[in-house]
């Protein structure tokens, strides 16, 4: 399978892990960039020692092309995309920022830049900066989408844009490849499908509920994390979502963010309040939200952790390898183009 994302990443299979806090390790990024596809680290919960740490570990564990992402409303994220620059990262992914300044450092060694984006304004300002390509991400994705569905976004962006696009949200199977194919995507990028496979950390509780809910067991609000996000629907996600913002809460976590970052609490607090009320309160949702999706993740505690997944949870029937899946879904493509030739003659 050839695509211009393959090409570009130098992947055998236009398939992307999408880099998830405490999902998206170094193991689980070696396995999807050793299985043909491109594993992306998610760098969000890490220190920059910790960035690298993991840089260095990945580049262990595969010989082939990976990378990472930084989501630069972060605390530290700047930090963390410095260091993937001078690991020279092949691929960086950044979101929520402008990232201009990484598109140029990145070329300067050969690197590639792709912007995860939700709409067509996002979009073209990260052709302007010069990216390599966009994860379009569809209503129907984990954590942060819009309100535009796959559907119609991808051939939209495809429309506007020269650089490749990669389509995310709703994807878990080879028939949602094939059908990303023939909307003009370049690729796909999972999510909730990789949560559940055997290399994944994701906790075991949280993989049992992702094969037993349906398409409909998601929840979407601002009131999770500040931004619109869609996360599993169980009883703490509905406390969570009647509750809204808890700023005695935020006060509290926002300590141990800071300790987590490595970052002087003093220092991060002073940077949220200078930042602006609308900010500031984003980050006070934040600071909760990141809490609860850690617990979730790794404790699987489904009393209070939330987890974010998208609606193809529904589609979700079992915990293959990485590499089985892929496998699975490149022949699954396969079959859905065979059938759509038969039925276009």
């Amino acid at each position: 399978m050839k695509t211009r994302i393959t090409e570009v990443f130098g992947i055998k299979h236009p398939i992307l892990l999408s880099g998830m806090s405490w999902i998206s390790v170094p193991k689980m990024v070696a396995a999807v960039s050793n299985a043909g596809g491109l594993g992306i680290l998610a760098t969000g919960p890490m220190n920059p020692e910790q960035t690298r740490m993991a840089v260095q570990e990945i580049k262990k564990l595969t010989d082939k092309p990976f990378g990472a992402n930084v989501s630069l409303i972060f605390p530290g994220a700047s930090e963390n995309a410095k260091v993937l620059l001078d690991e020279r990262v092949p691929v960086i992914n950044f979101s929520l920022g402008k990232g201009d300044w990484i598109v140029k450092a990145a070329h300067e060694y050969g690197g590639k830049v792709i912007a995860t984006v939700v709409n067509a304004r996002h979009a073209q300002r990260a052709q302007d900066y010069g990216s390599d390509g966009v994860i379009a991400t569809g209503h129907e994705a984990a954590a942060h989408g819009e309100m535009v569905t796959s559907l119609v976004l991808i051939p939209s962006l495809v429309d506007l844009l020269e650089i490749p696009v990669v389509a995310a949200g709703g994807f878990a199977d080879g028939r949602g490849l094939a059908a990303a194919l023939a909307l003009g995507a370049e690729g796909i990028s999972l999510g909730t499908r990789f949560m559940t496979t055997q290399e994944s950390p994701l906790h075991e509780n949280f993989k049992h509920l992702s094969i037993e809910k349906d398409v409909y067991d998601t929840l979407f609000s601002a009131r999770f994390d500040g931004i619109p996000c869609r996360v599993m629907e169980t009883p703490a996600a509905h406390r969570a979502l009647k509750r809204g913002l808890n700023l005695v809460a935020a006060f509290s976590n926002s300590r141990e963010i800071a300790t987590m970052l490595d970052i002087p609490y003093f220092k991060l607090f002073v940077g949220v309040l200078v930042s602006g009320l609308k900010n500031a309160k984003q980050l006070a949702y934040m600071a909760n939200a990141f809490k609860a999706f850690r617990i979730a993740t790794e404790d699987g505690d489904n009393e209070r952790g939330l987890l974010p997944v998208g609606q193809s949870t529904g589609l979700i029937h079992d915990n293959p390898t990485v590499a089985e899946l892929m496998e699975r879904m490149v022949a699954e493509a396969g079959a859905a183009r065979r059938r759509l030739n038969r039925a276009l003659k």
